[in-house]
């Protein structure tokens, strides 16, 4: 192994294992890298680029529902060095980046941007996240890019461009999204890390996660989150929400916030019904949409309220409960282990069933059983018992 190729795998190596801070999970999206790895590029620029790479992922999070990232390397056949399911780990994306090798030869744009096009329609998933398309390239030659980068654009993809040479800044102009400012740069090699913070933030307002959730639910009560996309002197939000969605968000109960609010709690719901929330910024700025959310409040009352055991044998029981509520619960759990300190055994059941027979355990001994209901919403109701399994007497 060469001299660089050893230093960038040490590097790898001892990289840490997660994102610096809980903050970097405000994002949400699908990254991807399309990197000139042609004849162009000299080697030691080449190591700058992963370089430049490394330390503008190095804070994401990563995997579904954060951010998913891939590599397009731009040569005369363009390669797809890893996908955007690849990685799920800071540790194993940045070997990843440190172990790639370059192609060298032509500069193949648009082919790669054809295998970008392939890779999005792939693998995106029904509701597909923010896409951000980041070009890196010297800008030497690259070819019949308008068509590819405009299809792209129509797809919802965001183009971000970083030029390290004397690129065709017209061009660059027209393939990337706006605003121009912040999403292309021109830069020499070996200052491209001054801009580092600034595309990653350019980035970051791309894929940020405003979504409003349900953290807790009860029968009458829940507690919505977001996070905060409004500054305290930005106004306030209102948060309306209503039992009929077809109603809109202007004709039910409304909470007035401030903008640095991050959650909220709706009391005096009803059970077991539907509601519909909306979250909109009172100064109604134009890039900013309502958030919403569905959601049903749990029944008054769901689970066992009772549970039994009979059918004593010696080596297991029959343990049942009672209300059964296929119409509320999605299934049941049953729980059993040995007191004190026996294995915890599970046994899954459909929402429809009533008891559950339990074998093969040891005679004499007293059995903690837990019978757990799953409700729609994640919500869990639980009722446990102790039953003892009679000895297992010889016969005369």
């Amino acid at each position: 192994m060469d001299p660089l190729r050893l230093v960038l795998a040490l590097c790898a190596c001892l990289w840490p294992t997660g994102a610096r801070g809980s903050e970097w999970d405000c994002c949400e999206g699908d990254l991807l890298l399309l990197l000139d790895s042609s004849g162009s590029i000299h080697s030691y620029e080449f190591s700058q680029l992963l370089r430049f790479l490394s330390e503008l992922l190095e804070p994401f999070l990563l995997g579904r529902g954060r951010v998913r990232t891939a590599l397009v390397q731009v040569g005369t056949e363009p390669s797809l060095e890893f996908g955007l399911d690849s990685h799920h780990t800071q540790s194993s994306l940045q070997e990843a980046l440190w172990s790639t090798r370059q192609l060298h030869g032509d500069t193949n744009t648009e082919q790669a941007l054809r295998l970008v096009q392939r890779l999005l329609q792939n693998g995106a998933p029904p509701e597909a996240p923010p896409r951000v398309l980041l070009w890196l390239t010297d800008g030497v030659e690259p070819g019949a890019v308008d068509g590819p980068m405009a299809a792209l654009r129509r797809m919802g993809v965001s183009v971000l461009a970083v030029s390290t040479g004397q690129g065709n800044y017209q061009l660059l102009r027209r393939v990337v999204t706006p605003p121009i400012q912040t999403h292309l740069y021109f830069v020499d090699f070996d200052d491209i890390s001054i801009i580092t913070e600034d595309l990653r933030e350019a980035i970051i307002e791309l894929i940020r996660a405003e979504r409003l959730q349900v953290r807790e639910l009860g029968s009458t009560c829940a507690v919505l989150h977001w996070r905060p996309f409004l500054s305290a002197d930005l106004g306030a939000f209102s948060l309306h929400y209503e039992l009929d969605p077809s109603a809109g968000f202007g004709s039910g109960s409304k909470l007035t916030l401030p903008g640095t609010s991050s959650w909220a709690r709706l009391s005096g719901l009803r059970p077991d019904r539907t509601y519909t929330a909306w979250l909109v910024p009172e100064n109604s700025a134009p890039y900013r949409r309502p958030l919403s959310v569905s959601f049903r409040t749990l029944p008054a009352r769901f689970g066992p309220e009772t549970v039994a055991v009979s059918e004593l044998v010696p080596d297991g029981l029959r343990v049942s409960w009672s209300p059964v509520q296929p119409e509320q619960v999605q299934q049941y759990r049953v729980e059993f282990g040995e007191i004190p300190i026996g294995p915890l055994q599970t046994v899954a059941l459909p929402s429809n069933q009533s008891s559950a027979l339990l074998t093969k355990l040891r005679p004499h001994a007293e059995y903690l059983i837990t019978v757990t209901a799953l409700h729609s919403s994640g919500q869990q109701r639980a009722m446990s018992v102790r039953a003892c399994t009679p000895e297992d007497t010889p016969p005369v």
